[in-house]
């Protein structure tokens, strides 16, 4: 458990990602002989075939894919999200006898493109039953619509835009798609829980926000705007960034003249590193509080000298004496394992997410699947009848429950205050403030 909290990774073990290390840890199948059918499954068994079914003859194996940045800038965050699904795979064992095939582990890129030829490519393959990912939103508004419409499932562990999901008030959101589920919470609860931390936690009463354009920053960084102005609060400032910009000053400057007391920014690295490298410097704000959120809660960021200070909203990871239902694991026999196999702590804070997101979609798959004379029929209406109607569902990250829109994980958010580059691990069991809706 001397881990349990640790997120810190090397990226030089990154680049490792597909090689012979993670191999050893994956099921083994041979090639799918699946057709996809209009065949339904034995009675007891989900669905009702409206969405056609999928057959694996004896000897092949169950279909499953992943979709996550596994290379380039954002690759902290989507290498850990692979990596629990590999161990929640390894660790669920067959289904009805069938073994489990990731196949190819799809990289997203953290952008449209990136998910778009990836989707394009899933769902050429009518075998492939349901997905794990995105990493990040603007990765699943492009490819959720593709897979989905494709009759297989989409569960992300770590995009939280509100698009994807709903507002929260029983309306779906602009990129809803049936047949997308997440982990990871809704990032309407994110802003309320900055808003709350800033203006009742440290009793700010203006602040401004910072977002780069895409689904994920500007929806976060608008739900912290409505809330803390709901709140009483002043917003002094909306402004935008460009994800390549280097030189922050003049938007900086721009954001200065409303003289906002904090600055959230929810925004990626490298852009992340360069604002927070060169606000201090902009003159009044030299003093203005800095806070972001997860998708700088990770090593690469934390670790330089210009994070120090910051506050960090992010995931509640004080998993305490949860484990997963399907499995049987702890957080701790996991993070053990995690790093017995990968040789390092997991580097962002999703990795527990995207293992009940796999640990889900596998238990979807044994409720809608039986096997009639040898082969194994799966249902993929069932497949979504299952996971439409989780509830109490006992995670890693704590008890699980979807409601009608796909959200179904914990929505606690925490805020971390980060005071030592040189102590990643002390940051990050720093909580400050914490908000659960009711």
């Amino acid at each position: 458990m001397a881990g349990m909290n640790r997120l810190a990774g090397r990226s030089e073990t990154m680049a490792t990602i597909l090689g012979a290390t993670l191999v050893a840890v994956l099921v083994a199948a041979a090639c799918s002989g699946a057709e996809d059918t209009g065949r339904a499954p034995e009675s007891d068994s989900l669905g009702d075939g409206s969405l056609g079914t999928v057959e694996v003859d004896p000897g092949d194996a169950v279909q499953i894919r992943s979709l996550n940045t596994i290379t380039g800038d954002v690759a902290y965050l989507g290498i850990p999200n692979q990596r629990g699904v590999e161990l929640a795979v390894a660790d669920f064992g067959p289904i009805h006898g069938f073994d489990i095939d990731l196949g190819t582990r799809y990289d997203d890129l953290c952008s449209s493109d990136g998910a778009q030829a990836a989707a394009q490519t899933i769902v050429a393959d009518e075998d492939v039953i349901g997905v794990i990912g995105p990493s990040c939103s603007t990765a699943a508004v492009a490819a959720s619509p593709l897979i989905t419409a494709a009759h297989m499932v989409l569960i992300a562990p770590s995009n939280t835009s509100p698009t994807l999901t709903s507002d929260l008030a029983g309306n779906p959101g602009l990129n809803h798609s049936v047949g997308y589920y997440r982990t990871s919470n809704n990032g309407l609860y994110v802003g309320e829980t900055m808003a709350r931390f800033t203006y009742d936690g440290l009793g700010l009463t203006t602040a401004a926000a910072i977002h780069d354009g895409d689904p994920y920053s500007r929806s976060i960084a608008q739900a912290f705007a409505d809330s803390f102005e709901r709140l009483g609060g002043t917003v002094t400032g909306f402004s935008a960034i460009n994800k390549e910009d280097t030189d922050m000053v003049p938007v900086l400057t721009e954001v200065a003249t409303g003289n906002p007391e904090a600055l959230f920014f929810p925004i990626f690295q490298p852009a992340g590193d360069f604002l927070t490298d060169q606000a201090p410097g902009v003159p009044g704000l030299e003093e203005t509080i800095l806070l972001t959120d997860a998708a700088l809660l990770n090593d690469g960021f934390m670790s330089l000298p210009q994070s120090a200070g910051v506050y960090f909203s992010g995931p509640d990871l004080r998993f305490g004496a949860t484990s997963n239902q399907s499995t049987g694991k702890t957080p701790g026999s996991l993070l053990d394992a995690y790093g017995e196999i990968y040789g390092e702590p997991p580097s962002a804070p999703y990795w527990a997410h995207a293992y009940d997101a796999t640990t889900l979609l596998l238990e979807a798959i044994v409720a809608a699947s039986a096997v009639e004379d040898g082969t194994l029929v799966i249902d993929r209406s069932g497949v979504r009848q299952y996971l439409d109607s989780v509830s109490g569902y006992g995670g890693v990250i704590g008890t699980i429950s979807c409601d009608s829109f796909g959200d179904c994980g914990s929505q606690k958010t925490t805020v971390i205050h980060h005071l030592d580059p040189e102590d990643i691990e002390a940051s990050l069991a720093n909580v400050v403030f914490e908000f659960a809706p009711a």
